[in-house]
C-alpha cells in the first residue's frame, strides 16, 4: 500500500548539518547542506 504524501513527509528526519551534526530548521526556500554557525567558520 502507497503511503500518503502527508505522511511521507511527516516521517523524514530532521536536516542535520554535516559539518557539527546540530539540527537545522528547514526552510522550504533553502538548499544549504551546512548550518549558519559553520558557513560562518567557512567565511573568515
Amino acid at each position: 500500500m502507497l503511503m500518503s504524501p502527508v505522511e511521507f513527509y511527516r516521517n523524514l528526519p530532521k536536516k542535520e548539518c554535516p559539518e557539527c551534526g546540530q539540527h537545522m530548521e528547514e526552510q522550504a526556500e533553502s538548499y544549504m547542506m551546512e548550518c549558519e554557525r559553520c558557513l560562518a567558520k567557512k567565511e573568515e
